[in-house]
């Protein structure tokens, strides 16, 4: 699978591991406690980076499917599912 390409050309494959990790991840409070991540609506992704990403590897969770979902790469997780 063949997201893009970087600046030199070389292919960018993203990396199963950490996707496979955030399929996984759930949210563990607020309005949306229990529910995984790739799951949760744009709007509270939006909402967070109004408010300000919680520090640590949440956030950097939540930042990097922030992004997935917004450009529309969400189809990244499809093989993962069930996983």
């Amino acid at each position: 699978m063949n997201s893009g390409n970087n600046e030199s050309g070389t292919p960018v494959y993203p990396d199963y591991h950490y996707l496979l990790k955030l399929a996984q991840a759930k949210m563990s409070y607020g309005k949306y406690a229990g529910r995984y991540f790739v799951g949760l609506p744009e709007s509270y992704f939006v909402w967070f980076s109004r408010k300000g990403v919680p520090q640590g590897e949440m956030g950097d969770m939540l930042r990097t499917v922030y992004e997935i979902k917004t450009n529309g790469l969400e189809y990244l997780f499809e093989s993962l599912k069930g996983s």
